[in-house]
């Protein structure tokens, strides 16, 4: 049990809450000040034009990347730190690695195990951090591969596969350790144009089973459709946040109206 402010709120908390967040890399602040709110079974889409923050903050979500100030929370717990006495205290590598179990990440490269086939890259985290029986792995890991429509591809290798199905192997190698959290880093950026549609199809039917979701992403039809939350960030602040078919239609502020007629 945690005490003197590790845990924020109660029954009904936030899935993820941001109080104040800062990130500088020497002279530059990337983020001046993040305050957000993702409820559990929500999906968040996240835009904006290159360098304005948004991969940096998903990055602060799992501890990628250290905050310089204010608080982040996943699931009422302190991301990365613990805080007594009002002064926060890193946490060990050890403590912050079995927090990220529970928050998994999707990048734009897919990070796949060359020499390991996609059943193999799906089980290798459930086995080696969680310890799981290896029949059990392997089942698991085929139904994951399933759910993503590779279930005929379990012992094909990275090369053997396109970019769209390196993709969904990464979303299942990710499902796999049974994450509280989803975070996508344009998961779809990569990808030959006629591939983006087979991954945003499995990253909707997560949304449907009600997974929590923070994607931060350019595809402007998904976020209309899947998300519940659209946030609009430029210069490292949250410029505007809402029901993202009223943001995409109506924007109310001119930065957002600005990078929506380039985009749309």
């Amino acid at each position: 049990m945690s005490t003197d402010g590790d845990t924020a709120g109660g029954a009904g908390r936030a899935m993820v809450r941001a109080e104040g967040v800062h990130k500088r890399f020497g002279h530059v602040e990337v983020l001046k000040g993040i305050d957000l709110e993702v409820a559990p079974r929500e999906v968040m889409c996240v835009i904006g034009p290159s360098g304005s923050g948004k991969s940096t903050f998903l990055r602060c979500i799992n501890h990628l990347e250290k905050i310089d100030a204010g608080r982040l929370w996943v699931d009422g717990h302190l991301v990365g730190y613990r805080e007594h006495g009002g002064k926060l205290h890193e946490l060990p590598e050890r403590a912050v690695a079995a927090q990220r179990r529970d928050i998994g990440m999707v990048f734009q490269r897919f990070h796949l195990f060359p020499h390991m086939t996609a059943l193999e890259n799906v089980i290798e985290a459930p086995l080696r951090v969680k310890g799981l029986a290896k029949d059990a792995a392997r089942a698991r890991g085929r139904e994951l591969l399933e759910r993503v429509g590779l279930g005929d591809r379990v012992h094909n290798y990275p090369n053997q596969l396109s970019g769209g199905q390196q993709q969904r192997v990464a979303i299942a190698r990710a499902l796999a350790m049974e994450p509280k959290l989803m975070l996508f880093d344009e998961p779809t950026s990569a990808l030959d144009p006629e591939l983006v549609g087979e991954v945003l199809d499995v990253m909707r039917g997560l949304a449907a089973d009600g997974m929590t979701m923070v994607v931060v992403t350019h595809e402007m039809g998904f976020a209309r459709e899947v998300g519940d939350t659209l946030v609009f960030m430029d210069d490292g602040v949250v410029v505007e946040a809402g029901d993202p078919r009223q943001v995409l239609s109506n924007p109310q502020h001119e930065r957002t109206r600005g990078f929506l007629s380039k985009v749309l």
